[in-house]
């Protein structure tokens, strides 16, 4: 980085606001787009809150960052049934951008931590800066296609290439600045069951697969929900992709 450029950042880093600075929305998520002085404006109406585990998320009037945990997405059906359909994880956001109503029920599969923003406000700054709107529009995209590659995978893999592939976006998700021969590990957000009716299988087949990559040495399991990859690229051979 060039003497130019570093006095630059410097320069933007002290105008931003202190409780922004070590965010990893504004490194990673939707704040960076921003200039210093809208943080400001954002920050100052801005709310953070803490979310126990199974807890409805606030939707509607708000954006919201993920700061830290992990959100699970619902469709309900008209007869009380509910349909697990994807997953949120810092520093994603959870909102539909100038949509009323979102027909997603998200709840907290973790303690999450957001930080929640008038919609209105996150709108008109989306008018003002085509980087913000560039942005939104590149995670409503990368949402699209992470629903058409579960599609593919609901529709066609085999019982093991599900759980695998399961298991693979919790830890690229959970750790996405991990190198595929990195050795990752994370707790499971989600019980047997739940991730039986995700991948639309049995939760003795589930067992059975969790079981068969852990004799097969891709993972390790401790305590039952806590994972370990000795490296990430040997989980992906066993997606199918």
């Amino acid at each position: 980085m060039g003497v130019a450029m570093a006095g630059r950042l410097d320069a933007r880093l002290a105008d931003i606001p202190a409780t922004c600075k070590s965010c990893q929305a504004l490194h990673g998520g939707l704040c960076g787009a921003l200039k210093a002085s809208q943080l400001k404006k954002l920050a100052n109406a801005s709310t953070k809150c803490e979310v126990t585990p199974g807890a409805e998320l606030p939707d509607g009037e708000t954006y919201s960052n993920i700061l830290s945990g992990v959100v699970k997405l619902t469709r309900d059906l008209s007869d009380g049934r509910q349909q697990i359909v994807g997953f949120h994880f810092a520093p994603d956001f959870l909102a539909t951008p100038f949509a009323t109503r979102w027909p997603i029920r998200a709840t907290a599969l973790t303690r999450v931590a957001l930080c929640s923003f008038p919609k209105a406000l996150v709108e008109r700054m989306m008018d003002d800066t085509p980087g913000l709107r560039r942005e939104v529009l590149k995670r409503v995209l990368k949402e699209l296609d992470e629903a058409r590659n579960w599609m593919a995978a609901l529709g066609r893999k085999t019982a093991a290439e599900k759980t695998a592939s399961f298991l693979l976006m919790v830890a690229t998700n959970i750790d996405s600045d991990s190198h595929p021969a990195d050795a990752v590990s994370f707790d499971l957000p989600l019980t047997r069951a739940d991730i039986a009716d995700f991948l639309g299988l049995t939760i003795e087949t589930v067992s059975r697969e969790l079981s068969r990559l852990r004799a097969d040495g891709v993972i390790q399991i401790a305590k039952k929900r806590h994972v370990s990859l000795e490296c990430v690229a040997k989980l992906e051979e066993r997606c199918g992709d």
